[in-house]
């Protein structure tokens, strides 16, 4: 049976992920809409930027978030000086780490939805005298839709499976930061522990085959919607 105290890390694990998708889902789709439509100077090292955290260690990670928010960091002060908090072995530290981790998938994901709008129906919108505005809110974003939906379950599943950059920057503290992939790693320390690690390896395995059959689920759909059209 799953004790209270496990329920509590999924519900702190669902908690984070949610949030960190929520918060970045915009970002995510700002940057894919600038890398899918604009042609800006130095595109290719932004696409580098964002697309960093899938190569590099999640340890470097999350040694740069530590330096960003800490007390003495830039947002890290600006956080202390006007909100008087900190992310600091916080869960929205947890989530800003996820957030992170998650947003090169996501803004994937979405970029390639974009770029698979058809331009002529928009050029034909704003040849019938739609603005830009108008375009993007009846043609570009209904089409893409499904890919943004795709993106943020794929999102998902990458932040609730977090854990390097997680542990590096708000570490492990139980009903804070904990969340599932670090309480397995904490149950693995502990002799007497893989009846813990079996059950919470079994919902993280859960979880993450749920998202991800979901995203391609809706990566399918948008497919054959782009292609009806």
């Amino acid at each position: 049976m799953i004790s209270l105290e496990e329920w509590e890390i999924v519900r702190l694990t669902l908690l984070v992920g949610g949030v960190a998708v929520a918060v970045t889902l915009p970002l995510a789709f700002a940057l894919a809409l600038v890398l899918a439509r604009l042609r800006l100077p130095g595109k290719l090292l932004l696409d580098a930027v964002i697309h960093l955290p899938l190569v590099v260690p999640p340890v470097v990670t999350g040694w740069v978030l530590l330096l960003t928010f800490a007390p003495t960091g830039p947002l890290g002060r600006l956080l202390q000086d006007w909100l008087g908090t900190s992310v600091l072995f916080r869960w929205t530290g947890a989530a800003i780490a996820a957030g992170v981790m998650a947003l090169p998938l996501m803004v994937r994901a979405i970029r390639l939805s974009i770029e698979a709008v058809d331009r002529r129906l928009e050029q034909a919108a704003r040849t019938l005298g739609a603005g830009r505005a108008r375009t993007f809110a009846t043609i570009t974003l209904p089409l893409s839709l499904p890919g943004v939906l795709a993106a943020a379950v794929l999102g998902f599943a990458r932040a609730i499976g977090e854990f390097g950059a997680t542990i590096t920057f708000v570490s492990s503290v139980p009903g804070e930061t904990e969340t599932l992939p670090l309480a397995i790693y904490a149950a693995l320390q502990r002799p007497g522990g893989d009846a813990v690690v079996w059950r919470l390896a079994a919902i993280s395995v859960a979880l993450a085959l749920i998202a991800l059959i979901a995203s391609e689920v809706l990566a399918r759909r948008a497919g054959r919607g782009v292609h009806v059209l």
